[in-house]
């Protein structure tokens, strides 16, 4: 570790490099007087001797971890976080002149195959050198003047490089066995960049694989082909004539996308599979809407396979290697639960922030009701329940740090049973420990939301990856909350310190009854002042609605859907002019796809008259609202549905769908 290399590493990356109780019980040390004499060494060496007689060294050519310490702690220890800090203090200001230099842009790309060999060893380049062979997609956030520390966020880990110029001091969640193969993906992941010339921000790319680093999986192959042929014939037969044959057939065409890495096709035709079941079945879980909405996504993945654009291919099709890796002492901060299941179970799914990729984790379990209980249990029964040993509620809302965890391309994240003793949690500190998340987690407010979401592709071809949209947004004000009966919704407008406004909606569910009284609650100020809101996001008649999962206020977190009640609470009724106000545009959008979800669900081939009429119908309504393209495919479709044509009435259906799909998510 060379001496410049000391003076560059900041609180943060040492606490990342060791963790941060070591780093703030060095510094106290060094406040308190308990301060090493520091010497260095002809060679570079930095070495420090402490007053309990314990020698520290600091070579320039060995990281934290490979330092010596005489002390007895096998890894990196306070002594020699303590030598860096005391280096700093006293050498740190005979550098001030070049710490002020302005700042100079660096890629971990720069740095060749040799270097990395000598390393990380040859066994982690050669392990490397396999995935690059098969493919891998990656997200690059470069260095800026704000933040120097250049990221890449790989399929299972994110590395982050603390020291600019020096990839040694590379920092990833990853386990010991996997850390120094992921150091080298990413090294690649940045070169590959650097040679298509891709030097914005924020980059994301296919790295190796086919030509042009795409992955391994084409988008326009058999599998996914036949796939879409499958959904075309569903399409024309509508679940209603679908048969034991037709769900047969949808199940094999997913294992098959399965085992060639199409992870998101798969998905799609997995959950349309479940769509028929619950159809068949006469259970809640079927809707239309849904059905002819991934209908639609398989076409749309199809079609952004095929023919390019900006997502990359693995992106669109999801990741060709199918993997759970394992990750090191991480630390996670809740952000709520929610509780689902029907009556033959309950399924909790917990939301946890990981600060130093910038993603949000989902922790999931299901618990079946035996047969001797006559009902499921609700969301407060389950509060107490232990996953990883920890109660329910605490690791909602807790700061969880764990050495026990392993996570998957999704983003779903396990805890090992067997080692529930390395798994710890703490309370929330407050308010603060939500906004120092980062902002692709928390959001400063409002508008900056508004633009994240503006930046996404459409959903239709997004990675599937779980908790993708969940945020905390800040409460500065919340200017109504009221009930709507009919709906069984409870509807509030929070806005934050600049006055932009967003919609907080919630719909009565059995699993948490008392889930609606315990939001009004908190957002009325019964528990304290709201400060933020968690939640997963999207947009909905032009404007940003969340479905909310906790509520920090000055007296603590609150979790709706544990909370204990029967649900009886008399709820205030929505303002008459509040969000429930009629919207013209939303209602020719849902309008039009209400008529073709239910043309789908009857099949194509089987459209009563009185669907189409609707189809004709609503038309009219799209182009009086301005939505004239989208107007022109309903009238097409419902031409084609009037010739009969087999071939040309699923391609009409598709063209009308992706386009008020997209329209109605977008606008």
């Amino acid at each position: 570790m060379t001496r410049d290399d000391l003076l560059t590493l900041t609180p943060d990356a040492l606490a990342a490099l060791a963790n941060r109780g070591l780093v703030k019980r060095a510094a106290k040390a060094l406040d308190a007087g308990t301060v090493p004499d520091v010497e260095i060494g002809e060679d570079g060496t930095v070495r420090g001797r402490f007053d309990d007689g314990v020698t520290a060294a600091l070579p320039p050519d060995a990281d934290l971890q490979e330092a010596s310490c005489s002390c007895a702690a096998s890894g990196v220890c306070r002594h020699r976080i303590g030598l860096v800090l005391a280096y700093q203090r006293q050498f740190g200001e005979q550098r001030a002149d070049e710490a002020s230099a302005p700042f100079t842009p660096w890629s971990p790309g720069s740095v060749d195959d040799d270097s990395l060999t000598a390393l990380y060893g040859a066994p982690a380049v050669a392990a490397a050198r396999r995935t690059l062979t098969a493919g891998f997609p990656a997200r690059l956030i470069r260095p800026t003047p704000a933040d120097p520390v250049a990221r890449a966020e790989l399929r299972s880990c994110t590395v982050r490089f603390l020291v600019p110029g020096e990839v040694r001091y590379a920092h990833t969640d990853a386990a010991d066995a996997a850390r120094h193969e992921m150091v080298v993906l990413a090294v690649w992941a940045f070169r590959a960049a650097d040679e298509r010339g891709l030097d914005a921000d924020d980059v994301r790319l296919d790295v190796g694989g086919g030509p042009q680093g795409s992955a391994a999986a084409p988008g326009s192959g058999p599998g996914l082909s036949s796939a879409v042929a499958l959904a075309d014939e569903l399409l024309l037969d509508g679940a209603l004539h679908a048969g034991a044959v037709a769900t047969a057939s949808l199940r094999r065409a997913a294992r098959e996308l399965d085992k060639q890495g199409l992870r998101w096709p798969a998905a799609a035709l997995t959950e349309l599979v479940e769509q028929l079941d619950a159809y068949r079945d006469r259970t809640a879980q079927h809707r239309p809407e849904r059905l002819a909405a991934l209908l639609t996504e398989l076409h749309a993945r199809h079609r952004a396979a095929a023919n390019g654009g900006d997502s990359p291919r693995s992106r669109v099709l999801g990741s060709d290697e199918p993997a759970e890796t394992p990750l090191r002492r991480v630390r996670l901060t809740g952000l709520g639960c929610r509780i689902g299941g029907g009556d033959t179970g309950r399924t909790a799914e917990l939301f946890l922030a990981h600060p130093d990729s910038g993603t949000v984790l989902v922790l999931r379990k299901h618990w079946p009701v035996p047969e001797d209980e006559e009902r499921p249990p609700t969301g407060a029964q389950l509060a107490a329940r232990r996953l990883g040993g920890v109660p329910l509620r605490t690791l909602a809302t807790g700061q969880v740090v764990t050495e026990s965890a392993s996570r998957s391309a999704s983003r779903v994240v396990r805890l090992a049973s067997s080692r529930v003793a390395r798994t710890s949690v703490t309370p929330l500190g407050g308010s603060q420990d939500w906004e120092r998340l980062p902002a692709s987690v928390t959001a400063p407010d409002l508008a900056t939301l508004e633009r994240q979401l503006a930046g996404l592709p459409p959903k239709l071809i997004r990675p599937r990856v779980e908790a993708e949209l969940v945020r905390a947004v800040p409460v500065a004000e919340v200017h109504t909350i009221g009930y709507d009966p009919g709906d069984q919704r409870l509807d509030a407008v929070i806005a934050d310190a600049e006055g932009t406004t967003a919609l907080v909606s919630a719909t009565y569910d059995s699993a948490s009854p008392a889930a609606l009284d315990c939001l009004a609650a908190a957002l009325a100020g019964d528990s304290g002042t709201p400060r933020y809101l968690s939640g997963l996001v999207h947009r909905s008649g032009g404007r940003i609605t969340l479905r909310p999962l906790a509520v920090l206020t000055d007296d603590g977190p609150v979790l709706p859907d544990l909370a204990p009640g029967d649900g009886t609470t008399d709820l205030d009724a929505a303002p008459e002019d509040g969000q429930g106000s009629y919207d013209p545009v939303d209602d020719a959008l849902h309008t039009a796809l209400a008529a073709c979800a239910d043309a789908a669900h009857h099949g194509l081939r089987h459209v009563p008259p009185g669907v189409r009429r609707r189809l004709g119908d609503a038309a009219a309504p799209l182009s009086a609202v301005g939505l004239h393209t989208a107007a022109e495919l309903v009238r097409a479709l419902s031409k084609a549905l009037a010739e009969g044509d087999p071939d040309g009435m699923p391609n009409a259906w598709v063209e009308a769908q992706l386009r008020l799909l997209t329209t109605a998510e977008l606008r």
